[in-house]
């Protein structure tokens, strides 16, 4: 199945890592790395049995924050963005795996230890540059967002815990913004969720996102 595939691969690169002694952020060496498994196109939606992903939603367009100025704008470029008042770092850990044609980049996995990350072109405003012809400037944006969990235990009582996720926008694109495959409707926030794959515009280059604590635990 894809999950045990997914799990054999993270389990088979992550050791790779251990017996590198390169937990320490420099990149693993090439040789035997094994090629991603791609995930299939129609697994970008969630499979029968699983928790549906929330509804996308419509984005804050309000300036709050560090971007609460007289107009939207960095490094004098205008921003397509806005962040959104729930914005926080990110409370777990999570990596973000560079792949080009099914294969592993030459290059260390991004951290993503800060509350938001853009995508595009323009490497003078962008976090993580996409470099291809059909992505945008600012192509999308990668969001953490403080969300609220409760749970209900066998006696019936209910807590609440605060906790963020990870939530992608495309940023009105005309190549547009793909998730597992699935090109996402502009302008609206989508969560992610660890092991979810994302491109940009025709480019071949593939995102995936890695939540550190279930990497280790496959």
């Amino acid at each position: 199945s894809t999950q045990s595939t997914w799990g054999h691969f993270l389990s088979v690169y992550f050791f790779s890592f251990q017996m590198a002694g390169r937990f320490d952020g420099s990149p693993p060496r090439a040789a035997g790395r094994p090629e991603r498994p791609r995930r299939p196109r129609e697994e970008a939606n969630d499979p029968p049995g699983k928790k549906p992903r929330p509804p996308p939603e419509k984005p804050s367009f309000g300036k709050s924050g560090i971007l609460a100025t007289d107009t939207n704008t960095f490094k004098g470029r205008e921003l397509k963005w806005t962040e959104p008042q729930d914005m926080r770092k990110p409370v777990e850990k999570w990596r973000l795996y560079l792949f080009k044609d099914g294969k592993p980049m030459e290059k260390d996995p991004y951290q993503l230890r800060s509350p938001a990350y853009m995508f595009g072109r323009d490497r003078g405003i962008v976090d993580i540059p996409t470099d291809h012809p059909t992505c945008s400037a600012q192509h999308a944006v990668l969001v953490f967002r403080q969300v609220s969990i409760t749970k209900t235990d066998d006696m019936g009582i209910s807590s609440v815990r605060r906790t963020t996720r990870p939530y992608i926008m495309d940023l009105e694109t005309t190549n547009g913004t793909f998730l597992n495959g699935a090109r996402l409707d502009t302008s609206r926030y989508v969560e992610l969720r660890a092991r979810d794959i994302l491109g940009f515009g025709t480019s071949t280059r593939e995102y995936v996102l890695v939540n550190e604590a279930e990497a280790g635990d496959a």
